[in-house]
């Protein structure tokens, strides 16, 4: 078995992901809000009278504290004072003093403190509520794409424009690069790289055996057209859109047509759609000019994949908190702008007002987002979409198998009383008692029709091809700006529209509809320097295992700046000027000498460049979990190439969270087609994802986390799984060798 785990991870890279941008990110929209809401008007500079001394408007303030101590301890929950205070167990420290603060608040500041309590404020006065917005466009991400032609004195070594970018870089920092990668090394990383896949071995020998100059651009092209290129670069896009089978949070109600945006994004990356096209679609394929297909619909589950507060009894803030998520990853995915910064006040650091939030907010507080949960009392925004294709002919009778269940339940539970009250009044002589009996008997039936009805209703949800996940037109309706994130505290009337930083006032929003549709041509249109930057990078970072900007995510002032901003922008040109084709830009990318390069170290490079910011060698990467697990199943004979249907979460009804059976079954899914396949229920991620750095899917992810813990080592020596695939490996070479 050791030969096989060598086999299938290759060369290790002990790489520590960067979670400084994610952590200032969580304190800017999660804990500088609550400070300001429930804590400045007493412990602020703009307070009438100071109480206790205490500032926690600045890092300075908040970590020095007032007249008793800190406020907090970074790292430490017990020495901070702050957390003691906000769970009024001291009855001379209970702050707020007259409401206690409510769970999820507590939860965000301990949380905050575990992570080392990040504070980007600097100085000792609060930051100015002031935007300019004309400035703000002078910064590098909002100027327009340029294209410049590098001068390099050496013009023997590049074989592509990206190479001259690349080695105008090395000239410009004094570096060297790398030699060449052989052979074998440069067919296995395209082979991962491209499909997620290993080659196999006749794959090998006849790429080793080939000595045509383009033999390696064969390979290439072969991997684009496979039906695999679309499962690798689909799952990192699923990360992106916090792809998820589940709620999660609080109630973790089933997803059972999650399923269908899965398989939606797969199909849009191997067939090469205009990446333009693929932004409208998932932002308003339902408002695109012609005939609504079932596919564009499809796409806009990515509105309504997001986790949602379903115990939330206040309506207009669950309704906030909706559009908030909206908000936040249809401009990070896109865009790499954190938007949603703005909820409760002016970006703090990017040139987006306040009121550039409730702009957007309007438009998508004008749109349903329909996710298809499952589960007795789940809001109204559960409801399912009814695709084109499937609509209910007239006349016909459809049965409600979740009504007769709700009934079925009720009836058990009322039989169920009246046992226990029959048990009470005759104590120990209740089995020879016919009212007894007859009630057990009629118990038991029940349970039986529930079962059966159960039964049905997974049947009829596996078999409707009708259903899924998305978004629809609401009522237009402009926001007003809600004072510090409060829902009961309004300001004035927005009307809807798109962050004045980038300019796009000619675009106008059509007054009958959502703006939905306006939003999505200002994301795809060719003039927005962001769109086609950030994906550029994606692609980028997936291929060299670091992205040109680094914090993939986020191109604000908080994020870091371009390591070689040409090379960015040529890359993001070329991709427009191709119509927006992901694979030739991929293909480009691949054929340059850069991405051919070795890993070989050289200590007089990682002297002026330990990061390896300007590439001049290839990054050692580890396999993520998903090329791990299939390459696994490849080497044992065992993996199912083809797609498998559907998913097991469409057989599993209501809250996930209270049934640990359902859960667990999750956990430990049994299949052999690829990994993207496996089901991906928030808090039931599969055992042999979680362990290896899957991405979280709450959250936006376009980098994941690497990391070395024990676990991963016992996973690979004691996991089922991997026992399994060893031994089949081991059966098939037994076989070869008679």
């Amino acid at each position: 078995m050791r030969h096989l785990v060598f086999w299938v991870l290759g060369t290790v890279s002990m790489v520590c992901a960067n979670g400084d941008s994610a952590k200032i990110e969580f304190f800017e929209k999660k804990v500088r809000p609550a400070l300001a809401k429930y804590c400045y008007e007493c412990h602020s500079a703009k307070s009438e009278k100071v109480k206790g001394g205490l500032f926690l408007d600045t890092k300075t303030g908040i970590r020095k504290g007032g007249e008793i101590g800190p406020a907090i301890v970074p790292g430490d929950l017990r020495e901070s004072l702050l957390i003691e205070a906000i769970h009024w167990k001291n009855e001379d420290l209970q702050m707020p003093p007259k409401k206690k603060l409510p769970d999820a608040i507590v939860k965000v500041l301990e949380d905050w403190v575990r992570m080392g309590a990040p504070d980007p404020r600097t100085g000792q006065t609060v930051v100015k509520d002031e935007i300019d917005i004309e400035e703000g466009k002078k910064f590098w991400a909002f100027q327009p794409l340029v294209r410049e032609e590098p001068k390099v004195r050496n013009q023997k070594w590049s074989r592509s424009p990206i190479d001259r970018f690349v080695e105008a870089g090395f000239e410009a920092k004094g570096l060297s690069p790398a030699p060449d990668a052989d052979k074998a090394t440069l067919i296995r990383r395209v082979f991962f790289d491209l499909t997620g896949l290993p080659p196999g071995p006749d794959q090998l020998e006849g790429f080793l055996a080939n000595d045509d100059p383009d033999a390696f651009e064969q390979v290439v092209d072969r991997l684009l057209a496979s039906p695999q290129f679309g499962v690798r670069w689909g799952r990192h896009w699923l990360d992106v859109a916090r792809y998820a089978e589940s709620n999660g949070m609080e109630r973790n109600a089933a997803f059972p047509h999650a399923w269908r945006f899965r398989d939606y994004v797969v199909d849009s990356f191997n067939e090469d759609k205009p990446f333009d096209q693929f932004v409208r679609e998932q932002v308003a394929g339902d408002l695109l000019p012609g005939k609504t297909t079932d596919e564009r619909m499809v796409a806009t589950g990515f509105l309504a994949m997001g986790p949602k507060s379903l115990n939330n009894r206040n309506t207009a803030e669950f309704k906030m908190d909706l559009v908030d998520e909206q908000i936040d990853v249809t401009t990070r995915a896109f865009m790499g702008l954190t938007v949603a910064c703005a909820r409760c006040h002016d970006h703090k650091f990017d040139p987006i007002a306040t009121e550039d939030y409730y702009s957007m907010a309007g438009i998508f507080k004008s749109t349903h987002a329909l996710f298809g949960g499952s589960g007795s009392g789940v809001r109204q925004t559960t409801k399912l979409i009814e695709l084109q294709d499937g609509r209910k002919e007239p006349g016909e009778q459809k049965t409600d198998y979740a009504k007769l269940i709700a009934a079925n339940q009720a009836e058990l539970r009322s039989l169920n009383k009246k046992v226990a009250v029959i048990k009470k009044e005759l104590k120990g002589k209740y089995k020879e008692d016919p009212i007894y009996k007859e009630t057990v008997s009629r118990i038991k039936k029940t349970q039986a029709v529930v079962k059966k009805n159960r039964a049905k209703l997974a049947k009829s949800k596996k078999q409707t091809g009708s259903l899924a996940m998305g978004a629809r037109e609401g009522k237009p309706e402009n926001a007003k700006v809600h004072i510090r994130g409060n829902v009961a505290t309004l300001g004035k009337v927005v009307p809807r529209g798109f962050p004045q930083v980038l300019d796009f006032s000619d675009m106008q929003i059509d007054p009958a509809q959502s703006g939905r549709l306006q939003l999505a041509e200002w994301i795809a249109d060719p003039a927005n320097p962001l769109t086609p930057r950030v994906l550029a990078n994606r692609v980028w970072h997936h291929l060299f295992g670091r992205g040109i900007v680094r914090t993939v995510d986020n191109f604000g002032q908080t994020g870091e700046r371009p390591s070689n901003f040409p090379l960015l922008d040529y890359l993001a040109t070329r991709f427009v000027e191709n119509g927006w084709s992901f694979k030739k830009l991929v293909r480009e990318v691949v054929l340059s000498r850069a991405y051919q390069l070795s890993s070989i170290h050289d200590p007089a490079n990682a002297k002026i460049d330990p990061d390896n910011a300007f590439f001049w060698k290839m990054n050692q990467r580890r396999l993520d979990a998903e090329s791990m697990r299939d390459a696994m199943l490849a080497v044992s004979g065992r993996l199912i190439l083809s797609p498998a249907e559907g998913s097991p979460v469409q057989n599993m009804d209501g809250n996930l969270g209270r049934n640990v059976k359902q859960l667990e079954e999750l956990r430990k899914a049994k299949l052999d087609n690829r990994s993207i396949y496996l089901p991906v229920a928030r808090q039931a991620i599969p055992d042999v994802l979680k362990t290896f750095d899957f991405a979280e899917p709450s959250i936006i992810v376009g980098r994941r986390d690497v990391t070395t813990v024990p676990t991963q080592a016992l996973f690979l020596l004691n996991s089922d799984f991997v026992i399994t695939q060893s031994k089949a490996l081991a059966e098939g070479l037994a076989q070869v060798r008679k």
